[in-house]
């Protein structure tokens, strides 16, 4: 009589623990923007669009310079004040980047939005971490100097490691931007009036926009298991 009690009491405890899961899940807010399976709700710029799929539930960029931008129904794809949370893999070398408030744009680096660098090891020295060309968390090379630009704070190391999974979360509230990777908060920036005196970076305004995925270069590869977002 004490192992069907037992399996009983086990199958309870699971069930009832799928519900706190889900519970938990939902009381979270976050929405999956990317559903594991293929590119529905994305659109690739004109140029190398080939640089993005889908294998074994994970988003895979690489390829030449190509941009994949969030187009589906969550907020119709407008998006002020979120909470961004993506979990990514760079392989050795790599180079990407997600962007944020920006606009479907055809071919080029995006004009419009912040970019939050994804980069562990390739030779540009402004690493995961970093709002590109703002505020830059650096790591040199030998033979390197701090980049021009924006505010440099130079590192030892990058805050992650190549081939290993790692969880990136972007947080847009009014004129504040905060970046953490693993939980550590690698910027924490207030937009001035005006935006970013940064030269050559016009069109990076906080306002309202869409999110983007970076592929930089064929020599490349990043792998994206998870995009979720939670407006404010």
């Amino acid at each position: 009589m004490k192992a069907p009690f037992s399996r009983f009491a086990l199958a309870l405890a699971l069930v009832g623990s799928l519900s706190l899961t889900s519970a938990l899940r939902a009381e979270d807010g976050f929405i999956e923007l990317f559903n594991g399976k293929d590119l529905e709700g994305w659109t690739p710029s004109s140029e190398n669009p080939e640089s993005f799929s889908v294998q074994d539930g994970i988003l895979v960029v690489k390829g030449g310079r190509s941009h994949l931008f969030y187009t589906g129904e969550v907020n119709g794809a407008k998006f002020k004040d979120f909470e961004l949370k993506a979990r990514i893999k760079t392989m050795p070398g790599a180079n990407s980047g997600v962007y944020f408030h920006t606009v479907l744009q055809a071919e080029g680096w995006p004009e419009t939005g912040y970019e939050a660098q994804v980069n562990a090891t390739h030779k540009d020295p402004k690493k995961t971490g970093s709002l590109y060309g703002v505020k830059n968390y650096v790591v040199l090379a030998e033979g390197q100097d701090v980049p021009k630009g924006g505010e440099s704070k130079v590192f030892a190391d990058p805050p992650h490691v190549d081939g290993e999974w790692f969880d990136y979360h972007i947080t847009v509230q009014g004129e504040r931007i905060v970046i953490r990777v693993d939980g550590k908060v690698t910027v924490d920036y207030t937009e001035p009036e005006g935006g970013p005196a940064s030269p050559g970076f016009a069109g990076r305004r906080l306002g309202e926009g869409t999110f983007a995925i970076q592929a930089h270069d064929p020599d490349s590869e990043i792998h994206y298991e998870r995009i979720a977002v939670k407006p404010l």
